[in-house]
């Protein structure tokens, strides 16, 4: 749906007059795309100006508000003028005290992304990836931003000369053109559904704070026909694994040197237990309550008791993040769980084999820095970029070729999703399950609904059953 128009017409001034014929003001009448407008003056050198200034600026072609009737420029001019880069900066600057580190670099790369359909001009334009980075690391990071280098200073005063003013964004092409470039990737395909909608989610509140601003009238993404993709939560049953190969990777992973035996319990932890990462991250020896070993009064010797089971209390989550982006420094920023309130423990129970993962664990390194169970290699936080190599190579020692082909445990993620896939697989109430998972049941069965084994079977026994009673009714 576009906001302005070059159909425009204008007509003749009327004169209004009282009772007794005396002339009391001069009405100007015009109509844009067939809507009539109207505006008194009360003398006729001001409506013949004003008059005369909507024919100028339709024979120079200015296009003209729906909203306003009146030459998109002459609203400009009544309104504050700001450029998108300062803009962008300033919304940066207004989102960052109140946003999680991750969120903070959601809206440095929505900006990015976008930020190139309005520059104005090629000339002496540094190149497309100085500029982005310019932008993502520096120029809408509200910590970094003074401390950039002198090289991407220079990018970034070049950028602050050359990009549109934001009520440019009252055209509906350069809205477009500006949402088009934030949902589309380098190489020009679409990005994934969920970053549509993630980008355009973000520049729609941008441009919200933009009226607070003053600087538009009406949000112009609302106005634009454009329906984001719909994005499917639906876990794919190829990317879970079976308990048989999950032995398997947990096996291969505690080959892989030198960090692949601290992470044979973290990865359980995933399978077993159907912690997120950012969960099994902030793991600390307070969160975990496993069963001593116990004396064989035969033997003298310790065993593992009967009775294995143990305990994880989740009360955190720690995703890595980077340090430019947490307000501490750390590489990750501690929150509350996930779709939980701060304070809230999630408890999920510790199965056998889970047990003496982390028995082998605490055994073998102690307990980490911060008491947290997992460290790296150096005592500090565990890399995010070592867990992803260790589980890569895990993957390739553990898979045949053809596995290794097809999504099955693609990410280290793909175990939670097989753990909650074995639960309700084994009959465990949907209400229990979403409990342990940290889901709502609604969720939980949304996500999981193809995973569930078993149903479709079991209907058609069912429907098979009830054909046969109607074939055997006399």
């Amino acid at each position: 749906m576009r906001d302005t128009t070059y159909n425009v017409r204008i007509y003749k001034t009327e004169i209004r007059r009282n009772a007794a014929g005396e002339v009391t003001s001069y009405r100007v009448q015009w109509a844009t795309a067939g809507k009539p407008w109207k505006k008194t003056f009360h003398k006729s050198a001001q409506a013949d100006t004003y008059r005369s200034n909507l024919i100028t600026a339709a024979r120079e072609g200015e296009p003209f508000s729906l909203l306003t009737g009146e030459p998109v420029k002459w609203n400009r001019s009544e309104r504050p003028e700001m450029s998108w880069y300062d803009f962008a900066r300033k919304f940066a600057d207004f989102k960052w005290k109140a946003a999680s580190a991750k969120y903070r670099q959601d809206i440095a790369r929505a900006l990015t992304a976008a930020t190139p359909a309005l520059i104005t001009t090629g000339k002496d334009k540094p190149s497309d990836l100085e500029l982005r980075t310019a932008m993502r690391r520096w120029a809408f990071n509200t910590k970094q931003r003074d401390a950039a280098p002198e090289e991407t200073a220079t990018a970034l005063e070049w950028l602050a000369n050359h990009t549109r003013p934001v009520s440019d964004l009252t055209e509906p092409a350069t809205a477009r053109a500006m949402l088009t470039a934030a949902t589309t990737c380098l190489n020009g395909k679409p990005a994934a559904r969920s970053t549509m909608r993630r980008h355009r989610t973000i520049l729609q509140n941008a441009l919200n704070y933009a009226m607070e601003l003053k600087l538009l009238d009406v949000n112009p993404i609302k106005a634009l026909n454009w329906k984001p993709p719909k994005v499917s939560h639906e876990i794919d049953r190829r990317s879970v694994v079976n308990p048989t190969q999950a032995r398997r990777l947990l096996t291969e992973v505690e080959a892989q040197k030198p960090s692949g035996k601290r992470l044979v319990a973290y990865f359980g932890a995933m399978y077993y237990a159907a912690l997120r990462p950012e969960e099994a991250d902030n793991l600390g020896e307070d969160n975990l309550t496993i069963p001593d070993l116990v004396k064989n009064p035969e033997t003298g010797e310790l065993e593992e008791p009967a009775d294995d089971w143990g305990e994880i209390h989740l009360a955190g989550a720690s995703p890595f993040v980077g340090r430019e982006w947490t307000d501490d420094g750390g590489l990750r920023e501690k929150r509350a769980l996930k779709h939980r309130d701060e304070g809230i423990v999630r408890i999920v129970p510790c199965p056998p084999p889970l047990t003496k993962l982390f028995r082998a664990h605490l055994s073998a390194f102690g307990i980490g820095p911060g008491g947290r169970i997992f460290a790296g290699v150096r005592g500090g936080d565990l890399p995010y970029i070592t867990r992803r190599r260790v589980w890569s190579r895990a993957r390739t020692a553990a898979l045949t070729d053809k596995e290794q082909r097809s999504p099955l445990a693609k990410r280290p993620y793909d175990l939670r999703h097989a753990c909650v896939s074995t639960w309700l697989n084994a009959g465990v109430p949907a209400t229990q399950v979403a409990e342990w998972a940290g889901h709502s049941v609604d969720v939980l069965l949304k996500i999981y609904a193809k995973c569930i084994v078993g149903q479709e079977e079991a209907a058609k026994r069912r429907i098979a059953q009830a054909l046969s009673e109607e074939d055997a009714d006399p």
